[in-house]
């Protein structure tokens, strides 16, 4: 598989980085030095692609099965990605437990299972506010590691575009590692006790899994004896996504497909359009419908059924399956009313379209000790309101779209452990939004797998 290198910047098919800015992109960095921006953007046209296209188009067949109901989908990772995250510890501890959750959920509702993660590239964040003030100091946002920096200082909040070569360079190293975890051992279903040997296995959910992981072992070894042995149980197809928020990195890394002669956004496999950069005349959407990755569009409760019908008709326009994935983020208290509506609309425009749950965004708020947190209950109140709205309509609940972290940080409320808002400050560690710790993220897969046996049935 072949990509021709476009130095030029002008790829066939796809609006050039000109006429995208010339549509006024919401959320993007005010870059002070626009000659090093040119550089760096030239530098990344000639490097090689972080994913291939035939991945991309193995993901959108399997988003197909979802379409159809007959798969789910398990997306997560990090709210923003850090440079310094990209260590061997961490990308193993994510991936760990997106393998216990895909196996809960797999085996628990026999259904497969598209493993997508928040990965190798979602290191810009949209912001509220372009400034943020603290003690009478106001400094520009905190636009994620692809920006600028964490710290509050001055030298750190200014947009560096040579920071967009080091997201590269990060990709490169976490799908590096990624790749040789999911085909080189780790990922063997044979693991699914040694996934859980660092575990507190005190806690119900991990005595849980360890039940579920003793099934899993013993069928395992049933089919041993029957002489069925398959490749499948050793390794697992992993793909990468992110927001496609940042215009000057993802036009840079779209290549054309020698094969097709279409052009691919080689970032990452999945890239998806967040509900702050969605209009349907905006620059993000036009440069989105000019590729031919799976794409994704998060879904506000602010959507109407018109608007989301002329957005199938600008992303999807040929009906392709696996193609448009929405990902919908209303907030627990506003699900059941906001989403049947929208699930109509698009089961009457007949379109194959993959439904998502991301349950956090929408149940972000600040406890009175200063910290941005979710509660577990309302994560937990906005999949079950996810699933009921699919049952009222008649349509399949196609996946869940989750902030977690392999460790055991305290990000966010509730869970078996009920954490409180005072043990917040033990170990808050995230760079922008709450994550679901380890214990969370596998509560909340059990619980999801009960309701897709529903759904199923």
């Amino acid at each position: 598989m072949q990509f021709a290198t476009l130095t030029t910047g002008q790829v066939p098919g796809v609006p050039t980085l000109d006429e995208l800015r010339g549509l006024k992109p919401l959320q993007q960095p005010e870059w002070p030095d626009q000659g090093a921006l040119e550089r760096v953007i030239a530098e990344l046209r000639t490097l090689p692609p972080l994913v291939f296209a035939g991945e991309c188009d193995d993901l959108t067949t399997k988003i197909g099965a979802v379409a159809r109901g007959e798969a789910f989908i398990l997306q997560g990772g990090d709210c923003a990605e850090t440079f310094a995250g990209v260590t061997a510890e961490n990308i193993r501890a994510k991936l760990r437990v997106l393998l216990q959750m895909s196996v809960v959920l797999q085996y628990a509702a026999s259904v497969p299972v598209v493993k997508i993660g928040r990965i190798a590239g979602q290191y810009a964040k949209p912001r509220s506010s372009g400034e943020e003030t603290r003690d009478g100091v106001t400094l520009p946002s905190y636009r994620g590691d692809a920006v600028n920096g964490f710290d509050f200082t001055p030298e750190s909040r200014i947009p560096d575009p040579t920071r967009l070569r080091g997201v590269y360079n990060a990709a490169a190293a976490t799908l590096n590692l990624t790749r040789a975890f999911t085909t080189g051992g780790y990922a063997d279903l044979h693991q699914v006790h040694a996934w859980n040997t660092d575990f507190v296995k005190s806690s119900p959910v991990g005595r849980r899994y360890e039940q579920l992981a003793s099934e899993i072992e013993r069928a395992l070894a049933f089919m041993r004896a029957c002489g069925a042995t398959s490749d499948e149980f050793r390794t697992v197809d992993f793909y990468a996504s992110h927001e496609a928020l940042i215009l000057e990195y993802e036009h840079a890394l779209t290549r054309i497909d020698s094969r097709t002669e279409q052009p691919y956004d080689v970032s990452g496999h999945l890239l998806w359009v967040g509900e702050r950069t969605r209009q349907l005349d905006g620059a993000h959407v036009e440069f989105l419908a000019s590729l031919s990755n799976p794409l994704g569009v998060k879904i506000g409760p602010t959507t109407t059924p018109e608007y989301i019908r002329a957005l199938i008709d600008k992303l999807n326009p040929k009906g392709i399956e696996g193609r448009l994935t929405f990902i919908t983020r209303m907030g627990a208290g506003t699900i059941r009313e906001a989403l049947p509506p929208l699930l109509e609309a698009v089961r009457d425009h007949g379109s194959p379209i993959a439904w998502v749950c991301d349950p956090m965004h929408g149940n972000t708020y600040e406890t009175p000790n200063g910290y941005k947190t979710r509660n577990f209950d309302d994560v937990m109140d906005e999949v079950q309101g996810f699933f009921d709205a699919h049952e009222q309509v008649g349509t399949w609940p196609g996946g869940v779209h989750m902030e977690l972290t392999g460790d055991d940080v305290t990000e966010c409320l509730g869970g078996g452990e009920a954490l409180v808002a005072e043990d917040l400050a033990s170990r808050y560690e995230t760079a922008c939004d709450p994550r679901l710790n380890r214990h969370q993220s596998l509560e909340l897969a059990f619980l999801v797998a009960e309701r897709l046996r529903g759904a199923r049935a």
